[in-house]
Parts: structure tokens; C-alpha cells; sequence
């Protein structure tokens, strides 16, 4: 198979487009919130395709060259993941010609924007749904849903019981994509946003339509449309049916974020993160790994800062593993300036667009970080070397032919010296190393490199 050439060298960028800028309050609804207001999934802040447009040399200040966003669609909700109209972009996110514009930008701009598409389940407001609704067993929609008996309770309280809504939520009916005609409707919505313009996208709970020749079908559809575009699934765990000709390219790497906070959170020590991460190459090919998406964090977790208590050290530690790792390393809007945030909705809030309320400091580490990525080639496309995995120390290398980079972690409370064997990446005695941040000179004595990192710091030398 072939994942697109271009998501292994992606940095990807992820926006909640409710909450990243409002750049046209002529389309927010009359009750909008204040910005930055305590986040719900009912309080609309205005956020909009313009506002993401009016920002995008922020965007490109950062590095990134790819963007993923939360659905757009018609919905009824701040999260959008309960589609009405799936064909139209929702009135206070802006309008067709304003998605023209952004996918216009951004591809000037050598940036990609890949979509959230939710076929799982859709919103009942969504047309087939409203019309079982009113017409009952008479609907010519019946068998677009998993309905077990009339008449529909869809606005009661409680949960869904006479017909499969996701996660038993009643505002979110289950298609049947066992259904020719379902499958069909899909389909064509798949196809036609790329034909917008949309380089890929990011599947909702794809494990929940548990249908091999549905997702063959669909990438057949999606490839067909533009062969370079991304599949990418919503998949938390480690597991490789997922991936490959039928299937996606590459899955959104939870399980490297999780291992992270093990690893941070001092619940597990360097020999067991090594292990998390080898588990990772062992049960993957090489070019679907290359592809996954790698994040910190997302509209779904707690922020890794949160989860870390607030301890800033620890999310830049994050950030040098992160964009130093095979794949494509994702921001979560406002991570990069210092956001917090708990739980779903907490972990969806506005935007500060006032610069005193940014870590500075954070952010040019971030830039910096990409730039490096950027024009290192070897941390995109080398191989990764495992090296070192002792007590609260880690080293790996990556390597491309003569451009190698060794990648230390000191996840310690303390300074600590490391002594790193350098025979994996070929570096002999007397070759002189530099610091890619601090352009500190290293000599190889004894195949081994000697560091002193500080307490919560990393380096990156080559």
C-alpha cells in the first residue's frame, strides 16, 4: 500500500472551531457567549472559518503546515458531532465560499486541512432521521437506523431504547451502513468534500461501524477523488486491523501520549515507557506508523499540562519527544501558549487572543522545535533507534542515511549525568557532536557521548 508522501513530514495543527477566533459576529447566534466563557456543548463563543482565516499567519508564524478540524457541518451543538446537514457547512461556522477561501490559503501556503467526518451516527435533526420521526413505520428512512419498535422516543428523557442511538445517546441515532442507500449517502459525502478541496479525514469512531468492506469501499472513494489524500482513524488503542489497504493510513497515537504521561506522572520508570513505545513498531508497519498522528492532546482528553499540574517543564519535555517521534505531531490549539483545561466540555475553552495571557516562552520552544523538525530530515522520515532506558533516562536516535539526531530525557526531578552509547548511530571516538538548541559542542570518548541535562530537560544532538 502507499500512505501519502506528505504525513510524515505534516505537522498538524488541531482547531475546536467554536472556541479558536471569531472573525464574523454577523453569523453567531443571538445568544452568544462572552468569549471565554466557562465552555458547554450549548453555549456557542462565536469561533468561525473566518476567524481561523484572519489568523493564519499566526498559524504559519508557528510552523505548522497542516490543519485538523472539528466537524463543520450543520449541527445543533458546540461540538457538531450530531450532524444535520452534512452537505452544508454550519450558518455560524460561515458558508461555503468561506471554506473556498481557508482551503485556497492554506494550500497557498503549502498547509493541508484534513475534516472530521462522523458517519457513525448523525444529529436528529438530520433529514432521513426527522422524516422517521414524523412518518413512523411509514418512513421511507426507516432502514437508514437500528429501530426496534415504534413510536420513536427521541426527546424524552433517559436513554435511547427503542432504537440504537451512539453510546445510547438519544441525540445521536446509529446509522445502518449495512444499508445500500446509507452507504451510498456516505459515500457521496465523503467524496464530495474532498472535491472542495479537503486533503483528507479524520474518522469518528470507526470501530463502531465493524465493517471491513465499508471502509475498503470508502478509501477506494476518498483515494479515487485525490489519491494523496489522508485517511486517519479514531482508533485509542494499539491495534493493526485498523490499518492498510483497506483501512486507514495511520490512527490518532493515544497510546504515545499515554505512555508519556506514565512516564511523566513518575507512575512508570524508563524501562517501562521503552517498552510502550517498542510495542508500538512491533505492532505496526513502517510506513503506517509514519503516518499516524501523534497528539498530546485533543478535544476529547484532559490537557497533558492539566494532567502534568500545570508543570511546564514536563509539557516541554513532551514536546521535544513528541516532534522528535515518527509521525505527525499534532498541537491542540492553544497547548503551545499554555492552555489548561479538564475534562469534556473544560477541555474546549476560548482561545486568549491577548498575548499577556500567552507563555511566551512555551510558544518559541514550540516553534522552535518544529523549525528544527522542519529542516531535519531525519526526524521525519530516519529510522528510530532505540538506546538507552534506565531509571528516569531516555534515548533514542533517528537516522537517515548520514543525518542522525540522539534525542535524550531526563524525566527527573533532578540534574543528571548520562553516558549514551553512540554505536547504533555509527558515531566513533573523537567526532565532534553539537546541540541542536544550544549548539553545545559533545565529543564521542569510549563510543559513549556524555550529557548533563537538568532536571525535566532533553537535548537533541547530532
Amino acid at each position: 500500500m502507499t500512505t501519502p508522501y506528505w504525513l510524515q513530514d505534516a505537522i498538524f495543527y488541531h482547531i475546536f472551531p467554536d472556541r479558536f477566533a471569531n472573525g464574523d459576529p454577523a453569523n453567531d447566534p443571538p445568544n452568544v457567549q462572552k468569549w471565554g466563557s466557562h465552555p458547554t456543548a450549548w453555549g456557542f463563543q462565536g469561533g468561525d472559518l473566518r476567524g481561523i482565516l484572519q489568523h493564519f499567519d499566526y498559524l504559519l508564524d508557528l510552523g505548522i503546515n497542516a490543519l485538523y478540524l472539528n466537524p463543520i457541518f450543520a449541527a445543533t451543538s458546540t461540538h457538531r458531532y450530531n450532524t444535520s446537514d452534512y452537505f452544508k457547512i454550519d450558518p455560524k461556522l460561515g458558508t461555503l465560499a468561506d471554506f473556498h477561501a481557508l482551503v485556497e490559503t492554506a494550500h497557498r501556503s503549502n498547509v493541508r486541512i484534513v475534516l472530521d467526518g462522523v458517519f457513525n451516527h448523525c444529529g436528529r435533526g438530520f433529514f432521513a432521521f426527522a422524516d422517521v420521526l414524523d412518518n413512523g413505520e411509514h418512513s421511507p428512512y426507516k432502514d437508514w437506523f437500528h429501530i426496534k419498535r415504534f413510536p420513536l422516543d427521541a426527546y424524552g428523557p433517559g436513554e435511547a431504547h427503542n432504537y440504537v442511538g451512539w453510546w445510547n445517546h438519544k441525540a445521536l441515532p446509529k446509522f445502518n451502513t449495512a444499508n445500500p442507500a446509507v452507504r451510498k449517502y456516505i459515500f457521496d459525502v465523503a467524496r464530495y468534500w474532498i472535491e472542495q478541496g479537503a486533503d483528507g479525514w479524520r474518522l469518528d469512531v470507526p470501530n463502531e461501524i465493524d465493517d471491513d468492506a465499508f471502509w475498503a469501499e470508502f478509501r477506494r472513494v476518498v483515494r479515487g477523488a485525490n489519491r494523496d489524500a489522508c485517511l486517519i482513524g479514531e482508533i485509542w488503542d494499539v491495534n493493526p486491523r485498523w490499518v492498510g489497504d483497506n483501512h486507514f493510513d495511520g490512527l490518532m497515537n493515544y497510546p504515545v501520549k499515554e505512555a508519556l504521561l506514565a512516564f511523566f506522572q513518575e507512575r512508570e520508570n524508563a524501562r517501562q515507557f521503552g517498552e510502550r513505545i517498542q510495542a508500538l513498531f512491533r505492532a505496526y508497519r513502517r510506513d503506517n506508523l509514519y503516518a499516524m498522528y501523534v497528539p498530546l492532546d485533543s478535544h476529547d482528553t484532559e490537557r497533558f499540562k492539566t494532567l502534568v499540574g500545570g508543570h511546564v517543564d514536563k509539557l516541554k519535555l513532551a514536546f521535544l519527544f513528541q516532534m522528535a517521534f515518527p509521525g505527525a505531531p499534532a498541537i491542540y490549539y492553544g497547548d503551545e501558549i499554555g492552555m489548561e483545561g479538564g475534562k469534556d466540555p473544560d477541555s474546549r475553552r476560548a482561545f486568549p487572543w491577548k498575548e499577556t495571557d500567552w507563555n511566551l516562552d512555551l510558544r518559541n520552544w514550540v516553534k522552535t522545535l518544529i523549525a528544527l523538525r522542519k529542516r531535519t530530515s531525519s526526524l521525519r522520515r530516519g529510522d528510530f533507534l532505540p538506546i538507552l532506558a534506565e531509571d528516569r533516562l531516555y534515548a533514542f536516535g533517528r537516522r537517515l542515511g548520514e543525518d542522525k539526531v540522539l534525542v535524550a530525557l531526563n524525566a527527573s526531578s533532578h540534574a543528571r549525568r548520562l553516558e549514551v552509547p553512540c554505536e547504533a548511530l555509527g558515531w566513533e571516538d573523537g567526532r565532534v557532536l553539537h546541540g541542536l538548541f544550544d549548539h553545545q559542542s559533545h565529543v564521542v570518548s569510549g563510543r559513549k557521548v556524555t550529557l548533563h541535562l537538568p532536571a525535566w530537560q532533553g537535548t537533541w544532538i547530532g
